[in-house]
């Protein structure tokens, strides 16, 4: 049974004994709502977990432009107030370091919604998901969409209750990371004293005032140029090509600088509350399907942080990634079983190697990404007519995809995600492509366009697939149950108090937090999780989605 919720509505106790017990004593029904951050976040706080859900925002985003509704109605009627509805946020914002938290009552869930959906009140839940269900069973394939659809809003779910149970972090090992490699913790306003000595180098070797400041990327380019250093720019390449004594201290500086920038003593007052990093992870952020994030960084975490992801005291993490994951999905979405069976019990680069289609596993790497990514020079280019002889049908996919990007055409993922239409700007610069002084802009903006086609069916692809795994995953940790002799984590009545759950996810690899009595039961839900997901996208597919799986302390230990 599907229950809609619609407007401001129940918050609280109450909805939240609606969703746990169901309405007189039937079961709890799925639930279809606009935006899962809208409603998810405060049941997750009074203890409650949703099984299944309907996001609305989501699952229209997706219609609105698959190739498998294009003909519907519903995709073709006119922009309304459901292609405005921007995400609503998972939570308040952070409060910024020093001015302290936000007066009470400023942020609470009525006025989040409020203010992420000013227009909500043109929405009508009950008829949105009627025209929904109409646009599915007239697409061209509504088992896929269908499956896409519940994926995507499972995803919701996931990214909700990542939010709420946030990844354990120490700040003292953070601290402790950051004083090792920049120095003690510097007044507000000054460099960490790595940094500055840094700084006093790079304008000794280039002969520069004190008033040059590294951080100015034209005045430091300036002072190079003056000093007779060949560079037209900051990028590490170019720089590690030039022999100069500015280079060395230079390198370590920008290196040193991103910490702090990315993930200094800022960041960690920022970010990281009660020995917990939430970040915002945004469902379908990309246009692919992938995921992006909000505030944080958390898609990014480099691994000179990962030492303060660090397991509770009684409980573990356990770190999965699937390998190769791309080429693998591109080997099940063809059908070209010689590339499936070259991924066949491993590495699938050295599958490549053995097959002869390469000699070495550096080039079967380099190859294989260039004829996801339309790579046309160098190495790439050098080995893609031997791979298109060894897979041709895996080859002939994606080619087949650059080709109808660059004439302007819609691509879509296995289940059916649409790329977005070039736009304006196209149709402009095809104007003019006979032009003799146009004509060079076109062919390399059609190229362009066909590289991300080229790549849009297989990173969606294998989004589609990360989707499936993390709902197996989800529903799998949730029926191992509770440990039995492990401290909660966050108060007995949090709903993952006793459970292993999810806890961060990064396009192929996922980490679980978990009692450390359930590790190894966690793992082996991780593998036949990845099994489910390439059975449930690809049927009898010999294709193999194998994972590497460690159980560690500590998340930079992992890899």
């Amino acid at each position: 049974m599907n229950r809609v919720l619609a407007g401001d509505g129940e918050r609280g106790a109450a909805l939240a004994r609606v969703v746990r017990d169901g309405e007189g004593g039937r079961p709890a029904p799925r639930w279809t709502w606009d935006d899962t951050n809208r409603w998810y976040p405060a049941l997750l706080d009074a203890g409650v977990r949703v099984e299944r859900a309907h996001d609305l925002r989501l699952a229209h985003m997706i219609l609105r432009r698959s190739p498998l509704t294009a003909q519907t109605p519903f995709a073709q009627a006119q922009p309304g107030p459901w292609d405005r509805l921007e995400p609503a946020p998972a939570g308040p914002p952070p409060p910024v370091p020093g001015v302290g938290p936000a007066p009470e009552g400023l942020f609470d869930l009525g006025d989040l919604a409020h203010s992420a959906h000013p227009e909500h009140e043109d929405l009508d839940p009950a008829a949105e998901l009627a025209a929904q269900d109409a646009a599915v069973a007239a697409a061209g394939d509504p088992g896929r969409l269908r499956f896409l659809l519940a994926a995507e809003s499972a995803g919701a779910l996931v990214a909700a209750e990542m939010h709420h149970a946030g990844l354990p972090w120490r700040a003292d090992v953070h601290d402790a990371i950051l004083t090792e490699r920049l120095g003690p913790r510097p007044p507000l306003g000054q460099r960490p004293v790595r940094l500055e000595a840094l700084a006093v180098q790079i304008r000794e070797a280039l002969d520069a005032p004190p008033a040059l400041n590294p951080d100015s990327h034209p005045s430091l380019l300036k002072a190079m140029q003056y000093a007779g250093v060949g560079t037209k720019s900051l990028s590490k390449w170019e720089l590690e090509e030039i022999d100069h004594p500015v280079i060395a201290p230079l390198l370590v500086y920008k290196k040193l600088s991103r910490l702090l920038t990315a993930n200094g003593w800022n960041w960690l007052d920022t970010w990281v509350r009660d020995g917990r990093f939430r970040s915002e992870y945004v469902v379908g952020g990309v246009v692919t399907g992938r995921w992006s994030s909000v505030g944080g960084g958390a898609l990014q975490l480099p691994k000179d942080v990962r030492r303060a992801v660090v397991a509770d005291p009684g409980w573990t993490l356990v770190v999965a990634d699937v390998a190769q994951l791309e080429p693998r999905v591109l080997a099940a979405m063809s059908g070209d079983e010689a590339m499936a069976a070259a991924g066949r019990g491993g590495d699938m680069y050295a599958g490549i190697v053995a097959s002869g289609a390469v000699a070495t596993r550096e080039l079967a790497k380099v190859g294989m990404l260039g004829a996801m990514y339309g790579g046309t020079t160098g190495a790439s280019a050098q080995v893609l007519p031997s791979l298109a002889r060894t897979f041709p049908r895996a080859i002939a996919l994606v080619e087949e995809a650059a080709r109808a990007g660059e004439r302007g055409e819609v691509v879509s993922t296995w289940l059916g995600r649409g790329s977005p239409r070039p736009g304006e700007s196209w149709d402009e610069v095809q104007a003019g492509a006979y032009d003799a002084d146009d004509g060079a802009r076109a062919r390399s903006f059609t190229r362009s366009w066909g590289r991300f086609t080229r790549n849009f069916v297989v990173q969606g692809t294998a989004a589609e697939w990360a989707l499936a795994w993390l709902a197996s995953v989800r529903r799998r940790l949730w029926g191992l149950g509770e440990a039995t002799s492990t401290s909660s984590v966050t108060g007995a009545d949090d709903v993952f108090a006793r459970r292993p759950h999810l806890a961060f996810f990064l396009h192929d690899e996922v980490v679980v937090h978990s009692p450390a009595e359930m590790a190894d039961d966690v793992a082996r839900e991780l593998r036949e999780a990845a099994a489910e997901a390439g059975r449930l996208l690809f049927g009898d597919a010999p294709v193999e989605f194998p994972l590497t799986v460690t159980t560690v302390e500590s998340y930079a230990d992992a890899k």
